[in-house]
């Protein structure tokens, strides 16, 4: 009877240990923090482990959201209604999933909140893995001028590291000086070309199509260079 017992011990734990490995969770960090009026991007990463595809289910099952902010489930740029608290998705064998995001609109109130997500198989509801994630939202800091001459005041990118949108706040100080910034890439590879109108004082840089990496901006006046500074882009 004992000699059973131990074998059938041994066989549940195999079994269990066996759909533990059928998938993993990647890439999920454990803390965010964001400003006023952007959008942070949380990804998840999930790799099917096993020899046949399956359904996975992602569920936020906790944290809630300030009256001015929310949260949706996005795959690249197709994203669900912010009611949606469940996201499934087909993954195939040895498959990792790309470009899906828990995404948050942080709206304009500070908030610390703790979000607890789930991930299971579809079918396997008792098989679940938890992830939580803690987000601050506050109020942007002030920021001095990091350069500044007769044509042209700048502040530095913000944020930095970025996910999907920095901005550089900046004041040209006569209408007929021509301004314009350029955004390369390590090996010197254009990414992205800004003009500084006088009549704007913010310029927005993309960096949603951008790979994690460093890449710098340089800010010309009348085609001369004034200024170059790192940009890091973090997914």
């Amino acid at each position: 009877m004992l000699k059973q017992l131990v074998l059938l011990s041994v066989l549940f734990l195999f079994s269990w240990s066996g759909l533990a490995q059928q998938f993993e969770i990647l890439e999920i960090q454990e803390a965010y923090q964001t400003t006023f009026n952007q959008q942070l991007r949380i990804p998840i990463r999930i790799k099917n482990n096993g020899e046949k595809a399956q359904f996975f289910v992602i569920r936020k099952v906790k944290g809630e959201l300030g009256d001015t902010q929310k949260g949706y489930f996005c795959l690249s740029n197709n994203c669900l209604d912010a009611t949606i608290s469940e996201f499934s998705k087909k993954v195939e064998p040895g498959e990792t999933v790309q470009e899906l995001y828990f995404v948050i609109e942080s709206g304009i109130q500070a908030m610390q909140t703790t979000l607890r997500f789930e991930i299971f198989q579809k079918g396997s509801a008792h098989d679940i893995v938890d992830r939580s994630v803690a987000i601050s939202v506050d109020e942007k800091p002030g920021r001095s001028f990091i350069f500044q001459s007769k044509d042209i005041s700048i502040q530095d990118v913000y944020p930095n590291p970025v996910q999907t949108q920095a901005s550089i706040d900046y004041k040209l100080h006569s209408e007929s000086v021509k301004a314009r910034l350029t955004l390369h890439n390590i090996l010197g590879k254009i990414m992205g070309d800004y003009d500084l109108p006088a009549s704007e004082t913010r310029v927005k840089i993309q960096a949603d199509e951008l790979a994690s990496g460093v890449y710098f901006y340089t800010v010309y006046i009348d085609n001369s260079g004034v200024l170059t500074r790192k940009l890091i882009v973090r997914k």
